[in-house]
Parts: C-alpha cells; structure tokens; sequence
C-alpha cells in the first residue's frame, strides 16, 4: 500500500502487534494511520491461516462484525438527509409491529414479569441504543433466552421476518434509561428498506459500497475470492483472554461464504482491510472521497456528538465502558482513564466482535483488523493505541 511521507516513527505501535503474534494471542494483524485522507503508516503482521502458513495480505478479507454498524448508520443517515423521517418520530410510525411492546419489570428475573412502556422509544432512541432492545448473544438480560428461543438472528430470517420474532419479547429495559447494546443496528437495516424501498444489500451496494470503490465488502464473500478469507479465532481459554493459545473458531451468523436472507445491520458485512480504510478515508474526508459524497459534513457531525441521556454512558455486557458517550454509531471519548493518553480525548470509535477498531480524533485517524473472538475490547488494542496516540503526540 502506498503512504505518504511522515516524520512520525509508527514502529513501536507495530512492535506491538508482532509481540501480540509472537505470543499467540493473535494470529495476525494489519494497522494503518490517516492523517487527513492520506495513509502515513501501513504494517501487515502474522497469518491470514496460520495451520497452513498463509501470509496476511492486503486484500485479506475479514468478518468485520460490528464495525458494520458503521455503515448502517452512514446509510440512515443518508435518507435523513433527505427528509424521511426525524429521530423524534416514534417507532411506531415504521414498525406498527411494536404497538404493543411490553417492558421487563425492574429487578425481575422472569421474562413474563413485564409492565407498560413508560415512553414510547423514537428513532432517536434506536441509533443510540437506548430504546430498551436486547441482544440476546450475550445473556446478559433475562429476555435474552427469548432472543435465542425465537430465533431472532437466525441466517434465514430476511429483515422484515427478524422484527415479526421480536415482536413478543418484552424489551430488557424503560426507553432512555440506559445504553443497552442491541439489535438496534439490525432493526435500522430493516429502517433502511422501509424507507428507501429497497433491499439492504441493494441499498448499501449502490449508495456506499459502489461509490467508495469497496468490492469486496458485502454480506458474503464474492464467489472465486473464498481462499481471501481469513481464519477467525478463539482463545484457548474463552474466560481467560490472557492465556496464550489460539484455536480456529466456528463462524457464526451462518458464515460468510454464501449469501444468505439475514442481511445484520448490526454485524454481518465482511471486508478487507484496504476496502474499510477507503470508508475511514471518507469519514476524515468529512464524508467525501474521491469525489463522492456519502454524507454530508455537518450529518457526519451529528453522528459523532453524544447523544446519550445527562448521566449515561456505553455500557456492554457486565461492565460500563469508562468515560464513554454515543453518538450515531460513533462512541465519544469524554475523558480519560487511568494509563490512557490525554490526547484520546475527542476520540470517536468503533469495533468488531473479532477485533476490527477503527477510531477517529482530529487530523488523526486509526484501524486495526485481526480475527480474534473475542477481541473487541482485549488488552492488544489498548496497548496499540497507548503507542498511537505517543506517536502523533511526538
């Protein structure tokens, strides 16, 4: 890959990730830095197949998992732009299916225990994670058993059958009470095709994909380009991301190799490294590249302010995310943590389920692939971003 010149040395940063390889908790790792649109730094480490010895390489293709959502607020956001609805609108208004949503009593244990809605959740309250929806992957709701009893994410659901199996599930929490992560990204796919009155895939193909020039990036694998897929992994103890040792892990979400009905606004794009980069070149680029526009500047603004309630943060499964705001896709940095940098600060960021991050602060921009579960939040990307951030700093 082609960079432009830099007197910044990236070289403890990459250090990093061979130190991460060498000790087999990843099997591989491609990182690059924007400053502005221009690539200042490009590093490629490890294997694409490690048990058969084949190199990592630029056009490797990845599960990008939830840095999909990314580009599903890119797209409800484009038909904001165009007036098609305001985040004040009530769900209602889209999804006369959720007329009678039912909410988890406070404090209860039993999904059938469940009360009026104190508020009816908006569109708003969708893109934010706010509305009171669960995942269901990640039991950390009593209603998440109905998730997986009902099949809620099941490959062969299309988008319109995902929102019929929700329909019963009373949500996990009161809309605008917390950040609850959720099918919120999936249900603004099926938002997307209500909307535009076009498939997801279609709309995403022609309004993003085809405009940035990102052809491998789609809900599968485009056929004669499988052997480009990397392996995903798993640590050899789940409860112990810090045991050395990697298994390759089963797909999930049906895989990636055919296409399937389930088009996940929330996780189900794959990608390659060089593709997604040409979408964080259009971010920096304040939603233009190349001579696309995507988005307008100001929309872009919008995505990355924090629109959480006074009070709330990001919060995932058993523990908050410190400091952390959430605008439409984009989590905000408010403040920094113990050992962080002072210039993380600003920061707006996102990542994948097997450690694809990408972040954005100021001139700078950052992305790191590998396929690791679960490696959204492991001590690799920290220990990275610590070297990033000293580097621009210097």
């Amino acid at each position: 890959m082609e960079t432009q010149s830099t007197d910044l040395d990236f070289t403890p940063a990459h250090a990093v990730l061979e130190k991460y390889i060498d000790e087999d908790f990843l099997a591989m790792a491609a990182c690059a830095t924007l400053k502005g649109t221009e690539v200042i730094d490009f590093h490629l480490a490890g294997y694409q197949d490690r048990e058969n010895s084949i190199e990592l390489r630029e056009d490797s293709i990845y599960r990008i998992f939830s840095n999909t959502k990314l580009i599903t607020l890119t797209a409800i956001m484009q038909l904001w732009e165009k007036g098609l609805f305001q985040f004040s609108d009530p769900l209602t208004e889209y999804f006369p299916e959720f007329k009678d949503l039912q909410v988890l009593k406070s404090g209860s244990t039993d999904p059938s225990e469940t009360e009026p809605l104190a508020v009816v959740p908006t569109i708003n309250e969708l893109l934010t994670h706010t509305a009171g929806f669960s995942y269901g992957i990640f039991q950390e709701s009593p209603v998440d058993a109905l998730y997986i009893a009902n099949n809620v994410l099941h490959p062969e659901n299309d988008l319109s059958q995902m929102v019929e199996r929700l329909v019963d599930i009373p949500l996990a929490t009161q809309p605008k009470t917390r950040f609850q992560y959720s099918v919120s990204a999936d249900l603004t796919g099926r938002l997307v095709e209500i909307l535009s009155g076009q498939k997801f895939g279609e709309y995403l193909d022609q309004h993003i994909l085809r405009p940035l020039n990102m052809p491998d990036t789609g809900f599968a694998v485009r056929e004669g380009s499988e052997s480009r897929l990397c392996l995903n992994y798993t640590p050899v103890d789940i409860e112990d991301p810090m045991k050395p040792g990697l298994f390759v892990a089963p797909d999930i979400l049906g895989g990636f190799t055919e296409t399937k009905p389930f088009e996940s606004g929330g996780g189900g794009l794959v990608s390659t490294f060089t593709d997604y980069l040409r979408f964080c070149r259009m971010v920096q680029g304040h939603g233009s590249l190349d001579g696309e526009q995507i988005l307008k500047p100001e929309t872009l603004g919008l995505m990355m302010q924090n629109h959480l309630p006074e009070g709330k943060v990001v919060e995932l499964p058993n523990w908050e995310m410190p400091n952390t705001g959430f605008g439409y896709g984009f989590a905000v940095k408010l403040a920094t943590n113990e050992h962080e940098p002072a210039n993380m600060v600003g920061e707006r960021h996102w990542g994948g389920l097997a450690g694809t991050h990408t972040w954005f602060n100021g001139e700078y921009a950052g992305i790191v692939f590998t396929q690791r579960m679960y490696g959204f939040w492991h001590p690799f990307i920290h220990d990275y971003k610590r070297e990033f951030y000293r580097t621009i700093a210097s």
